[in-house]
Formats: structure tokens, sequence, C-alpha cells
């Protein structure tokens, strides 16, 4: 208004909700009729441009900043970027990438498995005994095929409980993926051989009907076959293509 020639004029006004708009209601008193007056020991600091930008340049990243930046880079919604900022989240999914992981992965990992633990046992997700660089390793070992999601949840669960890092769980459990061929071809043939009639289903062409012999397969490996292969190995035997 003081730009535009205007002059300020110092009052009370009312809002009508009707409208949404204000109207003038008293007019105020003289501002030092409410001790609006310099404060006589306080000097007048104008601080140099120069400094201020120096001040700037220090500044870390904000907070704002670097959620908007991360949300960007990771191709989050806002919805998502909120999830991690309320489950405590965001700071351990920087580390789990930085440490290698991919940003869903991590992000999976910390707001399902991590947080489901978390919440059962009442301790911040911070606090859990595993670090984002453990994190990082068994989602490695994921997308390498030596875990499925199911055995990567048991390693989780086996570092949480002090068992060690995961590939000292994976040793000490027998928790790696069968995927050597020989071995899981044995176990594909002893599957169709159990299942004749599920067998003679995929055989007529009926190829939803795989899943129950890979449901076997896996049973009888306590879930550490490649399911996708096992499939594959089903199919191949019964004639199948896909």
């Amino acid at each position: 208004m003081l730009d535009a020639g205007e002059r300020v004029v110092q009052e009370t006004r009312h809002f009508h909700e009707g409208t949404a708009v204000t109207t003038p209601g008293r007019s105020k008193e003289e501002a030092q009729d409410y001790r609006y007056f310099p404060e006589p020991d306080l000097v007048p600091l104008a601080p140099s441009a120069a400094w201020v930008e120096k001040l700037r340049a220090a500044l870390p990243e904000l907070p704002a900043a670097r959620r908007a930046r991360l949300q960007a880079e990771w191709g989050l919604s806002g919805q998502d970027m909120s999830a991690l900022r309320n489950a405590g989240a965001l700071d351990l999914v920087v580390a789990t990438v930085e440490a290698g992981a991919a940003p869903a992965d991590a992000r999976k990992w910390w707001l399902t498995e991590l947080s489901r633990h978390a919440n059962q046992t009442g301790t911040e997700l911070s606090a859990l005994p595993v670090t984002p660089a453990q994190v990082a390793r068994v989602t490695e070992l994921v997308a390498s095929g030596a875990l499925n999601d199911r055995l990567a949840r048991q390693v989780l669960a086996a570092v949480l409980a002090g068992e060690g890092g995961p590939d000292e769980v994976i040793a000490s459990r027998g928790l790696a993926v069968v995927s050597d061929e020989g071995k899981l071809a044995a176990v594909v043939d002893e599957a169709i051989e159990a299942n004749p009639e599920v067998a003679g289903r995929v055989r007529s062409g009926k190829v939803a009907a795989a899943s129950a012999l890979v449901g076997a397969v896996m049973k009888t490996t306590r879930g550490q076959a490649d399911a996708v292969r096992a499939r594959e190995l089903i199919l191949q035997r019964l004639g199948q293509s896909g």
C-alpha cells in the first residue's frame, strides 16, 4: 500500500463469515500508546549483503529442500514422502541408498518388515539392531537371486536377533536360494510324480495349474527354491512353453 502511495489506516476490522470479507470496526489509537517505539538499549544493525551471502552459503541443506530433492530424485509421491517422515525412516533410507541399495528397495524394507518389527517391540526404527549397510546387503542378495523375499525376511529377523550380518546368517542357517539346476530338477520331478492329477492338467494346456506344483517345490525346499526357475522346469517337463 505504501509503495502504491496509499495510506495505511490503523484500525480494528470485523470479519464476516458469510461473505469472507472484513470491514472497518474502530480506528486504533496512536502507535506509541501501544509502546511501539525503538528499544533504546539495542543499537541499529545493518549487516552487509556480502556477509549475509557468506552466512547463507555456509548453511546446510534445509530439511524442506532436502525432502523435495529426494522426492524428485527417487520419484516418490507426496504421500510416499510423508510416510517416510512419519515413520522416522527418511535418514535410514538415505543411508541405505548411500550403501548401495535402490531407493525403492530401501524404502520397501524399512517401511514393511523393519517397521513391523519396531512396532511389535516398541522400539524406535532408528534403534533397531540392524544397520543401513546390512539392509543394503539384503537388497543386493535379493536382486542377485541369492535370496527371495521370504528368505530375506528370515535373514533380517536373524540379524535383528543378534545372529550376525546377512552373510553370516545365510551361511549358518543355510538360507540361500536353491538354484543348483540338478538339485532343483530333482525336486521338480518329485513334485510332478507326487501330483499326477495336477501334472495332467498342465500337460493338457492348463498352465495356471503349474502354480500348485511350484508350491509343492517351495514346500519341499522350505521356501528356498528359485520359484521362477522351478516353474520353467515344471513347464519344460510337462511339454509347455509358458
